[in-house]
């Protein structure tokens, strides 16, 4: 029996309607929508997927040309490391927070590009810009190992500008980072793979260090915010890096501060008070080597 019999003379097609379940393309349909979704659940988003293409002027010689940007809405946050490394699922934001003219040579962390002086645009052309010279063949690079080639000539832009000392730390701390994220992407499996992992490590320990200084240096004559962040949040990290540093005491000042800040939220003094609570068991264990030295 055909269910749709009587609409042939609308000059329809009523064969849908014969011997076939009316639900069966229906059936068809969630069998296909299930097989998409199942496609869509399997795909693993590559860092192409969360950038977009912009074009940038520079500052210095006034050339165009173009730099990939995050697309801040499409990344996801995941918990960033102790020292506030931040971290987002499927991409490190960090490789795209440089600016760099392949033109002149100047470069600068995105968030300092677009404010420079007069005087410091000559220096830059006096002091790199006359030397700078790269080969323009293909993309630009995001790979580890050129992102932080182009941070390094940040941090020279920086000292050939006279640039100020936390703009200097900051550049050596993403630079930390930066290493840190290429050593967590490498194989771990032969002596070659070991050997260079230590390399990677002892200049990423070279560039926290100099950061640590840079900052102190830094909160001693600068104003908040600095580098964007607010008081609580540079104490925080210098706690961090005091405790890394095995600067038990300065680690345990700089906890004070925060606990004892109105400012600070919720969320920072629980993080405050776990720190505090590891920086407590080195700082006994330090003082008990001391001590046992001394009686030795």
């Amino acid at each position: 029996m055909n269910l749709l019999a009587g609409l042939e003379k609308f000059g329809l097609d009523i064969s849908r309607g014969k011997n076939k379940s009316l639900f069966e393309d229906e059936d068809d349909r969630n069998g296909q929508k299930a097989e998409s979704q199942k496609k869509v659940e399997e795909y693993i988003p590559t860092e192409e997927d969360f950038l977009l293409e912009r074009k940038v002027q520079c500052k210095v010689c006034d050339k165009v040309f173009p730099m990939k940007m995050v697309k801040n809405g499409r990344v996801r946050r995941m918990e960033p490391d102790a020292d506030l490394r931040p971290r987002f699922q499927y991409i490190d934001t960090l490789k795209y927070d440089v600016t760099s003219c392949p033109y002149c040579g100047y470069t600068a962390m995105n968030r300092y590009f677009d404010h420079i002086s007069g005087a410091q645009m000559k220096l830059i052309r006096e002091e790199i810009s006359s030397r700078f010279h790269t080969s323009r063949n293909g993309e630009v690079s995001y790979s580890y190992d050129a992102v932080i080639d182009r941070y390094k000539l940040s941090l020279m832009n920086t000292l050939v500008k006279h640039g100020r000392t936390s703009e200097r730390a900051y550049t050596c701390l993403k630079i930390s980072w930066l290493l840190r994220g290429k050593i967590e992407e490498m194989p771990n499996e032969t002596e070659e793979d070991q050997q260079m992992i230590a390399a990677l490590r002892q200049e990423e320990e070279e560039f926290y260090q100099q950061a640590y200084e840079g900052f102190v240096m830094a909160c001693a004559k600068e104003v908040f915010p600095i580098c964007g962040m607010e008081q609580n949040t540079m104490d925080y990290l210098l706690a961090y890096m005091s405790f890394h540093f095995e600067k038990y005491e300065l680690a345990s000042k700089y906890l004070a501060g925060i606990l004892g800040s109105k400012s600070a939220s919720r969320k920072m003094k629980d993080m405050a008070l776990d720190l505090k609570e590891q920086v407590l068991v080195k700082f006994r264990v330090q003082r008990q080597s001391l001590e046992a030295a001394k009686g030795s």
